[in-house]
């Protein structure tokens, strides 16, 4: 078998791209010529270079390929171009799907995010069912995911053979870019993470996402779609755990979301004029107002589906940060980490 995986130089996709490698699959990348290609050097793998917005590209990378798993995506919170999240997300989403489909694919996966689905009212986890609706999404990045999602649904309904999934927030080796998530990670990890504002997230190790990404392509009905997450912990719960792995101190000050809302617009305001994505954005404050919590149930028991400890995760996180040159691990001595 052979799948053409989208994404696979990136954080999710080049542990997709090593889950199947490792299940016996043969496995062509899809690259874009400026790509840092690190996570999939020396791995036995085809190269195709293409773009998601190349259609003639797209179709030669489908061509002889059994599968396609399209995660690829383009993942800011920020972008001062806010037209090429929905280019990317959207537009290349609809192009490499119409390309699979040409190739007359057996089965396509497509990642989407829990970032499509609603939140809930009484305090429970999210599931598959929590209805969403564009009004919803908060900001561009989710927005152009809940697009691209109903463009998928709607291809799904008329027959094409797509399973979709929706992972959480992955954690874990690799985040060579990082990941907004992975960066929230290394700056704790960093001790540049002092308080906290009161939110939560779940967490899922980046392989056991992976891992789920081959069971959907098994054991999937298609046109459903299933959560591929992990533990529901606080910020300050996740940031505890990292500056623990790290040997930091933990976060005690709480911070009101009012409070943090004008270094926002100021970080915002340095992003516009220097490039740089700015380290605190409005859209993360406006997420941060709600639990983003939910639950793999289905997952589970559909897919067979499995999550190790949100612990474990943020631990491999934080030895591959430190490893690869990210950070250095500091030493408590006396009640002072230096």
């Amino acid at each position: 078998m052979k799948a053409l995986v989208t994404g696979a130089t990136g954080f999710l996709g080049s542990a997709v791209l090593r889950q199947l490698l490792a299940s016996g699959w043969e496995v062509r990348a899809l690259v874009r010529s400026g790509s840092n290609r690190r996570n999939v050097q020396q791995l036995p793998i085809e190269v195709a270079v293409g773009d998601l917005i190349d259609s003639t590209s797209l179709d030669a990378a489908c061509g002889g390929c059994e599968a396609l798993f399209h995660v690829a995506a383009d993942y800011r919170l920020w972008a001062k171009d806010t037209t090429e999240l929905y280019r990317n997300n959207v537009e290349g989403t609809r192009n490499v799907m119409r390309a699979a489909l040409q190739a007359d694919m057996k089965r396509i996966v497509y990642t989407s995010s829990v970032a499509t689905l609603g939140l809930r009212t009484d305090g429970q986890p999210g599931d598959e069912t929590t209805p969403s609706t564009e009004a919803d999404m908060v900001g561009d990045y989710k927005r152009s995911k809940y697009l691209a999602e109903q463009v998928v649904r709607q291809m799904a309904r008329h027959g094409a053979p797509i399973v979709t999934v929706n992972p959480s927030t992955p954690i874990g080796p690799r985040d060579v870019k990082p990941t907004p998530t992975g960066r929230m990670v290394l700056d704790a990890a960093r001790g540049r993470t002092p308080a906290y504002v009161d939110t939560g997230l779940n967490i899922a190790h980046v392989d056991d996402v992976a891992a789920g990404h081959l069971l959907a392509y098994e054991r999937g009905r298609i046109g459903e779609r299933y959560i591929l997450g992990g533990e529901n912990l606080t910020l300050r719960e996740i940031l505890t755990m990292v500056a623990e792995c790290a040997q930091r101190r933990p976060p005690t000050v709480r911070l009101p979301l009012g409070m943090v809302v004008p270094f926002a617009y100021l970080s915002e305001a340095v992003a516009f004029s220097t490039g740089r994505a700015p380290q605190l954005t409005l859209d993360s404050l406006r997420m941060a107002r709600k639990h983003m919590f939910f639950s793999s149930a289905k997952a589970l028991r559909e897919l067979g589906y499995r999550s190790r400890p949100a612990r474990v995760a943020i631990a491999d996180a934080v030895q591959w940060f430190e490893e690869a040159g990210y950070c250095k691990r500091a030493r408590y001595r006396g009640r002072r980490a230096v």
